[in-house]
């Protein structure tokens, strides 16, 4: 499937692409949304290769597939679900059908009822026994925990709401650390899962529940849930009206537009949370009609697979220069690598090809001071997203903001530019000579020709933020949509939940370890040993 492009790739690698880098071509290998700019300029596709990735679009039906999405049809085809996290955010879109019924009563229904709840809990209304909450705890694991955890410091600006606080790791530590900062009296606990029986997220929950007890008569008082369960719910002492299910056609790494954002929504208020909805409905709604050319979706995906799967870079860096966005990484780990992580295509046929990348990263500029001395120098070509606002929310101090700018732009020229061995000498000509002169100057030559992209905003918004998250789920669409894999299972989480399974009763001393690996049996030997 890649053949012409690996071709045209082998036929301009070598060339630097600094040389092509004009006024002309940044505004040319650029596309906007609104006020949003994405610059793919600093990479080494070029007008032939632009045509050839786009071609790739029509070749594999991505147009078709992206209808079949929006209209609700099941394409998460290994689990026979639809996929439509974008009804979540349909506020004034039309109807929307599953199995010939209109989801969107049921879906506007329940973002009502969150708004309602969410009101009075921001207004003391809702009162733990000991008054008004103070602190919410959201306990939840993967997509229910690292969506809203990102969303809520991104948009601490707007945060005017109880302080929130997350757990998701089954260490004890986890939630032993956020306890210790809540009083038990004004707290309440939102447990995140879809069926209520998530190992992780539901002993954690038991653990609040313990922790609650010791100080609050009626514990399912001060509890939520954003589950379907309402049996286990119930069971749990959790009333009809403090649970907010959502369908099965919501994955959970797709799932913070909904009852999963309620942290959020309580944090920020149900408005700053609609404009948060509203962004990502103005990303939908320019993938489906925007040109390829002009499509951000579209080409951010083109561009992932060029250096992914034509120029064999293995890794993605996501470098956003806002500290708001530290968890964006994160976040965007789990939704691509647990999205398009995968071995075989809709058919079950080994993929001939790799799948998605690695990816990881950290905010701007804290990176500059630990991994980007490899990233820069080292052997491997590893590709940079940066992410960068027009301007601050801490407006005295502007100065700040402009070097965090000036720094974030410098990262990128300088990938592309690098230094060479002459440029690199008269740095240290002055201090050294001869061959200390040249093995000095070696260590300071920078190969450049790194590519890199740029998303430019105004400023982290609500509605900005719904717009980068929509824009890299829809990414995360059109790669897998290319590369003919589903990108709505995630079967390879399973077996390790299985086994884990299985261990504990091992772990716990319960049955012994024969039927396991000589290296299994070994370390849970040792570990029982020091008193686990």
């Amino acid at each position: 499937m890649f053949e012409e492009l690996k071709a045209h790739h082998a036929s301009v690698a070598d060339r630097r692409f600094e040389t092509m880098v004009n006024d002309t071509r940044a505004a040319e290998f650029s596309a906007e949304n609104g006020d949003m700019r994405l610059d793919y300029s600093k990479t080494n596709i070029d007008g032939a290769g632009r045509d050839l990735l786009i071609d790739l679009l029509d070749r594999t039906g991505v147009a078709a597939k992206r209808d079949a999405m929006f209209a609700g049809e099941p394409i998460n085809e290994t689990e026979g679900r639809a996929v439509l996290h974008t009804a979540l955010r349909n506020l004034e879109g039309g109807r929307v059908y599953v199995d010939g019924q209109d989801v969107m009563p049921e879906v506007l229904a329940t973002l009502e009822r969150m708004e309602r709840f969410a009101k009075e809990v921001r207004s003391g209304d809702f009162k733990g026994q000991g008054g008004a909450i103070t602190d919410v705890i959201n306990i939840g694991i993967g997509g229910s925990d690292l969506g809203p955890a990102m969303a809520v410091k991104a948009l601490a600006p707007y945060h005017d709401g109880p302080r929130c606080h997350f757990v998701s790791n089954v260490d004890g530590a986890d939630i032993a650390g956020v306890l210790r900062q809540c009083d038990p009296k004004t707290t309440l606990v939102i447990v995140a899962s879809k069926t209520f029986t998530t190992i992780e997220t539901m002993t954690n929950a038991r653990t609040a529940q313990a922790w609650m007890s010791e100080s609050v008569a009626d514990t399912g008082a001060q509890f939520a849930a954003l589950s379907t369960a309402e049996d286990k719910t119930a069971a749990f002492g959790i009333a009809p009206t403090r649970v907010f299910g959502f369908a099965d056609w919501v994955g959970g790494r797709y799932s913070m537009w909904g009852p999963i954002g309620l942290s959020l929504m309580i944090a920020i208020g149900p408005d700053a949370f609609r404009a948060f909805l509203r962004g990502g409905q103005a990303m939908d709604r320019h993938f489906q009609a925007a040109p390829w050319k002009e499509n951000l979706p579209a080409m951010l995906a083109l561009v992932g697979i060029w250096h992914n799967q034509i120029c064999g870079y293995a890794t993605r860096a996501v470098l956003p220069y806002d500290n708001l966005l530290a968890r964006l990484p994160a976040y965007l780990q789990q939704l691509e690598m647990e999205s398009n992580g995968k071995g075989v295509s809709m058919d079950g046929a080994k993929l001939p090809y790799d799948s998605g990348p690695v990816v990881w990263g950290e905010p701007g500029t804290n990176g500059q001071h630990a991994f980007y001395q490899l990233i820069h120098q080292g052997t491997r070509v590893i590709p940079c997203e940066f992410l960068i606002a027009a301007r601050s929310h801490e407006e005295d101090l502007h100065h700040q903001h402009q070097l965090l700018v000036a720094n974030c732009l410098a990262q990128s020229e300088a990938l592309m530019r690098g230094r060479d061995l002459d440029e690199a000498r008269s740095k240290v000509a002055g201090k050294f000579s001869g061959d200390e002169l040249e093995r000095q100057a070696r260590h300071r030559v920078f190969e450049g020709n790194r590519p890199s992209i740029t998303l430019a905003y105004p400023q982290l918004t609500p509605e900005v933020l719904g717009q980068i998250i929509a824009l890299y789920e829809h990414r995360v669409f059109v790669e897998g949509a290319v590369l003919g894999i589903n990108s709505y299972d995630q079967w390879g989480v399973e077996l390790g939940k299985e086994l884990a399974t299985a261990l504990q009763p091992v772990v716990e001393g319960e049955e012994d370890a024969s039927g396991k690996d000589g290296s299994t049996a070994a370390l849970v030997a040792f570990l029982q040993k020091h008193g686990v």
